[in-house]
Order: structure tokens, then C-alpha cells, then sequence
């Protein structure tokens, strides 16, 4: 049963992490920018998992763009999310923009063999630390035309969009990768406005997976939601009719820590409705829940999870030779890097 993401530390894979790997449990890994150093040496990375690990294993990235873009040196300067409504003045310029970052975004990691950005945020606002620039807007219907817009660029590009992080992050300040946030708004408010994105977009079929947030909704649930059935079956699932991938956070973010250790808190995220856990930067929290991790499901829940696992992994054939020589991918370049730039010198 393949359920867990796990990481690594350098630039080369290591024998014991292609063992850890191989393991059954093991389904994908996350890469950092701690395993890049350009694009020769990233493509080889991939390549080299992909030869030596003898499985289909989902490679995944943060690249959303902005201050969360993991691979630099060689890469489109994507733009800080933020940046196409707060720069540019017509509506539907913004959203050919959005649109083009997607696609750019998507075909850059899919030209590598990765098969997923953990994108887009869904987030309202930018207050809260986490969060920040990497959300489009402060409103939904914004919001909606601008992630609309970058998940049917991804999508053209043959990558599935994950949607982040459910039911909202934004109005937070404390940051979940440090301590576990308290949200004491009331649920007609969350329901009203932060949902609505998530909502909408589901309900038009765009999101192919779902990210929860390591946030406690204090009026709604005493769990954060990234380990709250309430949250990702009753709301999630029943109400708004998801049925593709909930991956959880991760769960070495200090945010997950409410939940106990590192084998409870994949056990109470998988319990709850998480159909993929991520465990990084904490090899020996991986080494445990490997150790120790016994997640008990029906076979039929186990099927589920993995028919929701395969929809996943990228649908294009794209090289980066042919991309590097499209007039698309060089036009893109030039436009969403100099955005960027004029962003980072509003800052």
C-alpha cells in the first residue's frame, strides 16, 4: 500500500534512499532546491530515479512561482501569483498571463519527467506569513479568473493542479511551518469566503488534487485539517463532491505536530481522508513510519486510493529541447520573468 512522499538530502541519490524508496509504503518524492544545481544535473536526478527505482513513483516539486519556485538557474523567473492582478490593469490580460505561467510552469517541470507542482494557492489574501504573494487575490471572484486561468495552463501542459491549502490559509498570520495556526472565525465566514474557490473550482471539475492546511478551525473542528474527517470527508468529499487526491501537508511542518508523532500523525491524516502523506525533512520521522506504520483499509479503499494516485502523474511527452526551441516557451521567458522583476522591485 503506497501512501507516503518522502524527500532527499543532497544533489545525488543515495543507496539507502533508493531503498527507502522501494519500500511498499513509498509511493513519490518531493524534490528542494537542496537537490538542484542546474538542469543538467536535475534532469540526470530524475532520470536516475526513474531507472533505479523499479516502480511508477510520483516526482513531485514546489514550483509555484515567486519566492516558492525551487529550480532558478536555467528556468523561466516565474512570477509571485499576486503580481497579475496588483500589475497588470485589464482583466483579461491577467488572465492570459496566469494562463501562460501555467502553461510555462508546467511544461518546464513535465520537459524534466516531473510529474507534479504542488499548485496552484487557493488562499484568499495576503496577510498571513505562509502565505504572503504566493496567493492571486485578497477576493474570490478574482481569485477564481486567475486560477482559473493558470489550471488550464497546467493542464494544457499535461499536468494535474493541486489545489491549496483547503478549506484556506489566508487569514492566519503564524505560519503552520513553525507552530500550529488557530483560526476562531466562524464557520459561516469560512464557508461564505474561503471555501469558495475550492468550491467553485471543484464543482467545474479543474482540481485533480486537493492540499489541506495544517490550520485549526477552532468553531468548526478541534483537529487541524490536514487530520480532520470533518474537514476532508464530510466537507470535502460529501458536501463539495471531491473525488480526486487529498494529499496532506507535510507532516514534518511543526503545524502537523498536534497530531503526536510522526507514525500517528500519518495514521490520524490517513484516517481522516488523506489519500497521500508527505514526511520532509525528518529522515528519521520516515524511518519510523516505515518501521512502524500499519495502515489498516478495506481493499476497496485501498483500489480507491490508488485509481486517485495514477491520475496524477504527468500526461506529457514534452523534452526540453523542443521546448527551449518553441516560440511559446521563449516569448513566455521574456514576459513573465519581466514581471517578476518589476514585482521584486515594488517589494
Amino acid at each position: 500500500m503506497s501512501a507516503l512522499l518522502i524527500d532527499l538530502t543532497g544533489q545525488e541519490v543515495s543507496q539507502e534512499e533508493l531503498e527507502l524508496l522501494a519500500h511498499p509504503l513509498v509511493a513519490g518524492v518531493i524534490l528542494f532546491t537542496r537537490n538542484f544545481y542546474d538542469r543538467e544535473q536535475i534532469q540526470h536526478l530524475v532520470a536516475t530515479l526513474r531507472q533505479k527505482v523499479k516502480k511508477p513513483l510520483l516526482i513531485t516539486v514546489d514550483q509555484e512561482g515567486g519566492r516558492v519556485q525551487r529550480f532558478r538557474e536555467g528556468f523561466t523567473q516565474l512570477p509571485a501569483m499576486q503580481a497579475f492582478a496588483e500589475l497588470i490593469s485589464h482583466t483579461a490580460q491577467q488572465q492570459e498571463f496566469a494562463y501562460q505561467a501555467g502553461w510555462q510552469m508546467a511544461a518546464e517541470m513535465t520537459a524534466l519527467d516531473i510529474d507534479l507542482s504542488f499548485a496552484p494557492v487557493l488562499d484568499l489574501g495576503h496577510q498571513c506569513r505562509a502565505i504572503g504573494d504566493r496567493s492571486f487575490h485578497a477576493e474570490i471572484d478574482p481569485t477564481l479568473r486567475l486560477a482559473t486561468a493558470f489550471i488550464q495552463g497546467m493542464k494544457q501542459a499535461g499536468m494535474a493542479s493541486t489545489g491549496k491549502h483547503f478549506p484556506g490559509h489566508g487569514h492566519v498570520i503564524a505560519d503552520s511551518h513553525l507552530e500550529t495556526p488557530y483560526d476562531e472565525r466562524p464557520q459561516a465566514q469560512i464557508f461564505a469566503q474561503d471555501i469558495q474557490p475550492f468550491k467553485q473550482l471543484i464543482a467545474q471539475n479543474l482540481l485533480d488534487a486537493v492540499m489541506p492546511a495544517h490550520v485549526i478551525y477552532s468553531q468548526c473542528d478541534s483537529q487541524p485539517a490536514s487530520g480532520s474527517a470533518y474537514w476532508l470527508q464530510t466537507i470535502l468529499r460529501d458536501q463539495l463532491g471531491f473525488n480526486g487526491a487529498i494529499f496532506s501537508d507535510d507532516l514534518g511542518m511543526k503545524g502537523a505536530g498536534f497530531m503526536g508523532d510522526f507514525v500517528a500523525r500519518c495514521q490520524q491524516s490517513l484516517n481522516a481522508g488523506c489519500d497521500l502523506l508527505l514526511l520532509c525533512n525528518e529522515r528519521e520521522g520516515v524511518i519510523q513510519v516505515l518501521d512502524h506504520f500499519q495502515p489498516q483499509e478495506t481493499t476497496e479503499q485501498y483500489a480507491l486510493r490508488q485509481q486517485r494516485l495514477q491520475s496524477l502523474f504527468k500526461r506529457s511527452q514534452l523534452d526540453w529541447k523542443t521546448l527551449e526551441n518553441s516560440t511559446r516557451w521563449k516569448e513566455n521567458q521574456q514576459k513573465l520573468t519581466a514581471l517578476q522583476q518589476d514585482w521584486l522591485a515594488r517589494a
